[in-house]
């Protein structure tokens, strides 16, 4: 029984995923809350009304550890809503949520986190080198201290949030619905990248960025039909978000943090690196690598083939 076909050993009803789709985002709502008081707040001190501020001014109002927390809040608040839809409301076990295989691989899971965390930070300290003038030092030992032991735990809550519910439970939701992986990973792929359309990167760099975020969605959703789970994709979304925050930051990014290095460059001359190469060049030759390392095959069936409901005898439904 593959990644998909998890969803059949749950009640799999279409309402039932609509229903729960919606939870999760009264979850994330509510997450929200404590964000939104506290920049009420903050504002108010100020002396300006929270409803005329900007974006940009929205971002920065609050102290960046406290701003990154509150913001992450949001997701935990988001990944404990999408478990508890998926146990009381789909009947299902965590596992079953995120991998075909009778027990969630964390080899898997860490190998890919360190190892694209290395590469990833590598890929930063190469640009710092190369062009030193870009980069002012941003270091802060107290407050990294503090930066790192928010990040450590939230980033992997903020990320896991979005791999369950994109990757995971929409992709199988969807793929017992229409009965094929095509759309669910065209699909998810693509209002995962829709959502970052108000990040304030977009702002700078223009819709050119949605490339990298769609881009990003689909490379994370090959991995998991061909990997026949999330274990991969859970841990390379960890890795660069947290790796990147606590590495570098810059005025114009959605994490502002006090990270070891502060980017000062102009944004808009970074579209080639930083958009084209990671979805046309790095991600084709990841793929390549997990599947010489997994031994994936039959490419074409698992992300383009028909969903069928296994056999009765295969499954048991908890009722």
């Amino acid at each position: 029984m593959d990644y998909i076909q998890q969803a059949f050993k749950g009640l799999h009803d279409g309402w039932r995923y609509f229903v729960g789709t919606i939870i999760v985002i009264v979850f994330v709502i509510i997450g929200q809350i404590p964000f939104t008081v506290a920049a009420i707040v903050e504002a108010s001190n100020q002396g300006m009304s929270f409803f005329e501020l900007d974006e940009t001014t929205l971002m920065t109002i609050l102290e960046p550890n406290l701003n990154l927390f509150l913001m992450l809040l949001s997701f935990a608040f988001g990944l404990l809503g999408l478990l508890l839809v998926n146990k009381y409301l789909h009947k299902m076990s965590l596992t079953q949520l995120t991998t075909a295989r009778e027990k969630i691989d964390w080899k898997r899971f860490w190998t890919i986190f360190f190892g694209w965390g290395i590469i990833s930070s590598g890929f930063v300290l190469m640009d710092y080198f190369m062009a030193p003038d870009d980069y002012v030092l941003n270091f802060n030992l107290s407050k990294f201290l503090i930066l790192c032991i928010i990040a450590i735990i939230m980033v992997p809550l903020q990320t896991s949030c979005e791999e369950y519910l994109f990757r995971g439970y929409l992709m199988q939701g969807l793929g017992v619905v229409t009965k094929n992986r095509w759309f669910p990973l065209l699909f998810t792929s693509l209002v995962f990248g829709l959502l970052h359309i108000a990040n304030p990167e977009v702002d700078k760099l223009g819709y050119i960025i949605m490339i990298y975020y769609i881009g990003t969605g689909l490379f994370l959703g090959i991995v998991t039909l061909m990997d026949e789970g999330l274990e991969l994709a859970l841990g390379f979304h960890a890795a660069n978000n947290l790796f990147t925050a606590l590495l570098v930051t810059a005025d114009w990014t959605a994490f502002k943090t006090y990270s070891i290095f502060k980017d000062m460059s102009d944004p808009t001359e970074a579209t080639f690196v930083d958009i084209i190469v990671p979805v046309f060049v790095i991600f084709p030759i990841l793929l390549f690598i997990l599947s010489k390392m997994y031994g994936w095959s039959n490419w074409k069936e698992r992300l383009l083939g028909k969903v069928t409901e296994p056999p009765k005898e295969d499954y048991k439904i908890i009722e």
